[in-house]
């Protein structure tokens, strides 16, 4: 099954596939295992960032070999490519899908900008998927003091039209979502909330598959919802980041004097296979 295949089945059960971030093979490893251990798809995102980190080819290779060993559906996706140079490189090492983030710039310079790297990515893979990204919501995984600045919400108009003359395959729109975290969002208490009423009028307005970035310390029933409304894709990369540094923290703490990464980094592994186990439980209503 590829990813486009993926993506249909899971609009047709009405459940999402999970996409999280990583930056090494301890996150790899605790992605693979969590949805392995599932039976579900999931995709593997890298920003320009962190793709630069991991390496390119190295973690298209890396995805490709649990794909391979274990007969799984594990995708890669190059996560927030802000020129056409980045994602010609991410469609040449044989990523899977690629996000075109060109939101930052004025709603007409987008639909042109995004278009043309339509047109010139499908001559290198004519299957590969690529997605828009409309509206803001914020830059960084990170814990943020303050929401950003000029956060908004699309509209199904300005979906419509993005979608029709871009030629995108999957939508993302500012639909309640925001990168990062929140200081007062850590402890769990206070959640992001969604508006789901526009999901579902720009799940109408486009028919595409819509996906929903900063997705982290989103309330549990809002995201259920906006499966509902026509999500098909979440992206969770903070709460990863997060889990991943406190089982690091409390690897080295139980073992303060060990210098053997391969006995120190299961405990990362772990931490973030529980956290992203629960989230496809949630995604696939299990």
């Amino acid at each position: 099954m590829n990813l486009k295949e993926a993506l249909e089945k899971a609009q047709q059960d009405k459940v999402a596939i999970g996409h999280f971030n990583i930056s090494d093979l301890a996150g790899l490893k605790g992605i693979a295992n969590a949805a392995r251990e599932l039976k579900v798809p999931v995709i593997i995102g890298l920003s320009e960032g962190e793709r630069a980190f991991v390496g390119l080819n190295e973690a298209a290779a890396l995805v490709k070999s649990i794909r391979e060993g274990y007969s799984q559906e594990i995708f890669i996706n190059a996560d927030h490519t802000h020129s056409l140079e980045s994602a010609i490189a991410a469609a040449k090492a044989g990523f899977d899908s690629i996000v075109y983030d060109r939101s930052d710039l004025p709603f007409e310079e987008n639909i042109k900008d995004t278009a043309n790297a339509v047109i010139e990515l499908k001559k290198i893979n004519p299957s590969i998927i690529i997605e828009g990204e409309i509206g803001n919501i914020g830059t960084g995984s990170e814990i943020h003091e303050k929401a950003p600045e000029n956060i908004g919400l699309s509209t199904p108009e300005e979906a419509a039209r993005f979608v029709k003359e871009t030629g995108v395959d999957v939508l993302a729109p500012a639909v309640g979502n925001m990168h990062g975290l929140l200081a007062s969002m850590v402890s769990g208490e206070v959640k992001k909330r969604l508006h789901l009423d526009v999901i579902e009028s720009i799940k109408s307005a486009t028919g595409l598959y819509l996906t929903l970035h900063g997705a982290s310390g989103t309330n549990d029933e809002d995201m259920q919802k906006a499966i509902q409304a026509g999500i098909t894709i979440i992206h969770i990369n903070t709460e990863i980041r997060i889990a991943w540094r406190k089982g690091l923290d409390a690897a080295l703490l139980a073992h303060p004097d060990e210098l053997a990464p391969s006995k120190i980094f299961p405990g990362v592994v772990q931490s973030v296979q529980d956290v992203v186990k629960a989230r496809l439980q949630l995604f696939n209503r299990m």
